[in-house]
Formats: C-alpha cells, structure tokens, sequence
C-alpha cells in the first residue's frame, strides 16, 4: 500500500534553511556547482551545523507517535543528489527522522509542492519563494544570521504571524500605502464587519489549527501569534475576519508603529513571519525569521528599476 501524506502537515525545506551551509553557498556563488559538488562530497562524512530552521523541525517532528504521523518534513533543495546524501547524513547526525527529498540540481523546486501537498516551504534563496507563494503556496526566504536562541519551551511550539499580505491579503495594505493612515483606518473601520480575503499562509494557519485539535495537553503544544502593527479602530477587522475562518489565535498584538522585535523577544517564537524586510530584519535578531515575498511591498520592489 502506497504513502500519503493527506491530512499530514507537510513542511517542504532547503538544505540551508535547515543546516547551516553558508560557507557552501558562497562558494557556489563564486564558482560553479562542480566546485560546490566536490566540497559537499568531500565533507560528507562532516555533519553540518544546525540552521535557522532546525529547532522549529525538531520540534515539529516531535507530533509524531508510534503508529501515528501528524507531521511530514521533505528536503526540498536545488542540491544535487550526490551533495544530498551529506543533507540526510547531517539530519541522521543530529537526530531528526526524515525520509523524503527531492533534489533538482538548480531547478526551480517550487514544482514539487502541489506532489507534496506541502503546507509551508522554507528556503533561503528569494526567487523561490516569490515563485512558491505565486503558485500558491505558503513560503517564506529564511533569514540564516537569524538568532537561533529561541529554542525554549521544549513541549510547545511557537509561531508569530503578522496580519496583512501574511494572514490577510494586501488589500488594506494598498490603502494604506496608496492614501496614508487616515484613509486605512477609515476604510478598516467601515469594513469591520467584512472578512478580510485569505492572505498567503492562512492555509498554515488553518493546518497549525487542525493539528492543535489533535493533540492532548501531555504532548506537543502549539501556541500562535497575530503581531501586526495595527491598532484600534482597525484592529476589529482582523478579529473578525478569524472569527470567520474559524480560527483561534493564542495572543494578539495590536501595536501600532512599536517595533515588534521588543515584544518577539518576551513571545519567544520559533519562527515569526513578515512581509515587510524592515520588521524582518529587526526581528532576526531575536528569533528565527521567515520572509514572505508578498504584497505590494514586495511587489513595489520587485518594480523598482534600481533592484
């Protein structure tokens, strides 16, 4: 009888958002894969250092029982096969059970995950993202110099969320870059009772959820989080529009122009996930961070003739 992975969570994930290849990288950069191939090759009996990721997989992989997997994590890398035996080499190194990965050798992986029915892909190369969350996928470009320090809570796993072009589309958003805050808050307040439409890792969410339903108050936990800069008035349609999902939220943070990183560090996510580079950047400093390369930020960046 085949394998499925309906109903599972599925995370696809890079070589260098789980491991920390950098040194690697910057010699494909500068070479060609050839070089790449022979260093991984000559390494293979080296395991790597855990990546950014790492603890958020270990904790994950920790849903699964005896007789029952709730989670599946799949290598999903432009690596080639041969640099990907090292990849399953490092993860027997380090303890983590996986099985699955599809190595495409510079192609575009991004193809793979409708296979995979893959719930979230991390990676670390930007045109992979962009290109995942344009086919309709969660995604986020990990930042690998991210503080690796959040690994507390060892029976809980905690994701922060922001809102718009996140969780929700962009739709405010552009009113609020296209007319400024007044015109946002405005249009937010008479929109209250509206259902902001689905944003990019709404269906994260709603798998987080389902797996958070699953399990009993002795295992894994997981505990999420809505930090947004929004604020009152504005504040209501994002209430709302979970209400309408269907789905909880743990905490929410409404905080309008403070810098997130500040209450990130008392939150202590194992991953926290933003549109916006600025915030990004800020965060990383306090917690494992993930990119979304969504909505018109990132649109408006990809336009700009100088990038």
């Amino acid at each position: 009888m085949s394998y499925s992975l309906t109903g599972k969570l599925v995370v696809a994930i890079s070589s260098r958002a789980l491991f920390d290849f950098e040194e690697e990288n910057r010699l494909f950069e500068s070479s060609d894969d050839s070089a790449y191939m022979k260093l991984q090759l000559d390494r293979l009996g080296n395991a790597a250092q855990k990546g950014v990721a790492f603890p958020l997989v270990k904790k994950l992989l920790a849903f699964n029982e005896e007789g029952e997997q709730r989670v599946e994590v799949v290598i999903l890398s432009r690596n080639d096969p041969v640099s990907g035996l090292r990849v399953f080499r490092s993860a027997k190194h380090h303890g983590l059970h996986l099985e699955r990965g599809v190595f495409t050798r510079g192609r575009a992986p991004y193809h793979y995950l409708r296979s995979l029915h893959a719930n979230l892909f991390l990676s670390a190369n930007e045109d992979d993202v962009r290109a995942t969350i344009d086919a309709g996928f969660p995604a986020a470009r990990v930042y690998p110099e991210s503080s690796k320090t959040a690994e507390s809570h060892p029976h809980e796993i905690r994701i922060a969320f922001d809102g718009d072009a996140v969780l929700f589309s962009d739709e405010a958003e552009q009113v609020f870059q296209s007319k400024g805050l007044l015109a946002f808050v405005d249009h937010e307040s008479k929109n209250a009772a509206i259902p902001l439409p689905p944003g990019p890792f709404k269906p994260l969410l709603e798998a987080l959820h389902r797996l958070q339903r699953t399990t009993s108050e002795q295992g894994m936990r997981i505990r999420t989080a809505l930090v947004t800069a929004r604020s009152a008035p504005a504040h209501e349609r994002a209430i709302r529009t979970l209400m309408a999902w269907g789905i909880d939220v743990d905490e929410a943070m409404f905080l309008g122009g403070l810098a997130k990183s500040e209450f990130l560090r008392e939150f202590e996510p194992d991953f926290f996930f933003d549109d916006q580079t600025g915030h990004c950047q800020s965060a990383a400093s306090v917690a494992p961070t993930g990119h979304v390369v969504s909505g018109v930020s990132n649109r408006q960046k990809s336009e700009d003739p100088k990038n």
